[in-house]
């Protein structure tokens, strides 16, 4: 809500800058996941499990928990929801929405849809639908909710005092077990001039109600391509900045230039191979300078608005680590296969513990905390089969080993690829650019998939069960899918790893007894 002039009110919550605008909107997001008259309940004894961290994997172990039985205590001390709802997947998700209907409008004449001129952005109400259904959904990770469920939930500050004891507000939680599931932030790595600059973060971004003539990226991982594409359709201009060749340096090369093709034909500008970057405040705005490997004079752009897209800090301090006898690094608590600290009675889940740093890792590695800590259980994580996506336009998504990992460990295998410009329903849709590739072994057990396209997140599915469960391509192959749907290219993989196995000898064979059948 604003006041009379048009201007937000602050938030009250000063020490959350994701808060701003202080709008109906996040007031409401506010009531349900960090209450500004919560009062925490008095401790109930020992708890069975106490979770430090209201994130995806900290929900998720304490409504587990909790429906299972345990008496289960969370704490958080910002927002519950963690990055996912409130500064991540959520928020950016919405944007990205906003970014695809815009490059609809714009490309509609390709289907023969003609948009009268005058057709506009108003990134206001873009940002204002982002705030709203943000709220929207907050109500599933809601305080109230939780307590309604059984649990205990204390919001502040909170540290362990020992083994076993867990502090905050004053009151002390006494555990049988713990899962730590702070959860980790935006960090900056070391760029000069960068703390003497204005920049935003993943945390900050969504706090925009006016969209920046000139914003700049530095990281072309998946955050900094689905915000640099989003935004360059909104209409700003808008350089993405690079220390490496080419984008999403850890993806199949293939596809990630599929998905770099689609940014520069939006317009973004990419400067990668940048070296030696530094920035600074002028009068024009705020520099950015590089030396390139591809030209002799360096990088100079100016922009208005600067993110920073690369970089994360696990959330380890001021939670007494030490007096529980938990052992942490600059990556992250210390946890063994089963998730257990050095602290036999502490686990911990989620990006805090984990280099597999999404909102779905999260979920499942709490599923194991769950069982091992309170059930006598011997899961792995290692054992996940863990699959991700880049949501840009087409998306690029990956489950299992990738090319480099499969020759460096000296596997053998063999590599099938479908590109979507063979299926019909992608022709139809105007959405043909992109593959599906999947390498396996002899038998046709997958061993690694990739899909840039258009609906790459969804696909992947397919893949991932067919590897957690063993499905092999050739079962692939014989499982009907409806006609017409991107996910026939899926199918059509299976028809290439069977038409591998008609060897010439085969192929002679099955002549041989066809001519004698005549």
């Amino acid at each position: 809500m604003s006041n009379d002039e048009g201007v937000f009110e602050s938030s009250p919550l000063h020490d959350i800058p994701a808060t701003s605008p202080w709008d109906e909107h996040n007031r409401r997001w506010v009531d349900f996941v960090h209450p500004l008259d919560w009062k925490n309940p008095e401790p109930r004894g020992r708890y069975n499990l106490l979770v430090i961290g209201a994130g995806p994997a900290g929900l998720v172990a304490a409504i587990g928990a909790a429906g299972l039985g345990a008496k289960v205590a969370l704490v958080e001390r910002h927002l519950m929801g963690g990055d996912c709802l409130n500064v991540g997947c959520v928020p950016s998700k919405a944007l990205l929405a906003a970014g695809k209907a815009a490059a609809a409008v714009r490309d509609s004449h390709q289907f023969g849809v003609r948009i009268p001129e005058g057709a506009s952005i108003d990134f206001t109400a873009v940002m204002d639908r982002l705030r709203r259904v943000r709220a929207d959904l907050s109500h599933h990770d809601s305080a109230a909710r939780f307590t309604d469920l059984g649990i205990d939930v204390f919001l502040g500050d909170g540290a362990f005092q020992g083994q076993s004891t867990f502090t905050i507000d004053g009151k002390t939680l006494h555990f049988s077990k713990a899962c730590i599931a702070t959860g980790a932030r935006a960090a900056a790595p070391f760029i000069e001039g960068l703390d003497r600059v204005s920049y935003l973060t993943n945390e900050t971004i969504f706090t925009l109600t006016e969209l920046p003539k000139r914003i700049g990226f530095i990281g072309a991982g998946p955050i900094g391509c689905e915000l640099s594409q989003a935004f360059r359709r909104f209409g700003s201009e808008v350089v993405l900045v690079e220390s490496e060749h080419g984008i999403l340096p850890r993806e199949d090369r293939e596809a990630a230039n599929v998905v770099l093709g689609s940014l520069l034909r939006d317009g973004v500008d990419l400067r990668c191979c940048a070296r030696n970057l530094r920035v600074h405040q002028a009068e024009d705005g705020i520099h950015l300078v590089a030396e390139s490997e591809h030209s002799e004079q360096p990088y100079d752009v100016s922009v208005d608005r600067l993110m920073v897209a690369v970089g994360r800090a696990p959330n380890v301090e001021n939670l007494g680590l030490e007096a529980a006898g938990v052992e942490y690094h600059a990556k992250g608590i210390v946890v063994n296969d089963r998730l257990q600290t050095t602290n036999a009675k502490i686990y911990a889940a989620g990006d805090v513990a984990s280099k597999y740093q999404f909102t779905h890792a999260a979920d499942f590695l709490a599923r194991i905390v769950i069982e091992n800590a309170l059930f006598f259980g011997r899961r792995r994580a290692s054992a996940l089969m863990i699959p991700w996506c880049t949501y840009t336009e087409p998306e690029l998504a990956h489950v299992g080993r990738s090319v480099e990992e499969l020759q460096a460990n000296g596997t053998s295998f063999q590599t099938f690829t479908v590109s979507m410009n063979q299926i019909d329903r992608a022709i139809l849709d105007g959405e043909d650019e992109g593959f599906v590739r999947a390498y396996s072994d002899c038998k046709g057990r997958i061993l690694g998939a990739t899909v840039v396209a258009a609906h790459a997140g969804e696909m992947i599915c397919e893949l991932s069960l067919a590897m957690t469960h063993g499905i092999r391509l050739s079962q692939i192959a014989k499982t009907i899918h409806p006609y017409p749907t991107h996910a026939d290219a899926i199918r059509k993989l299976g028809d290439a790893y069977n038409r591998s196995r008609l060897t010439p000898t085969v192929k002679a064979l099955m002549s041989t007894v066809l001519k004698w059948r005549r």
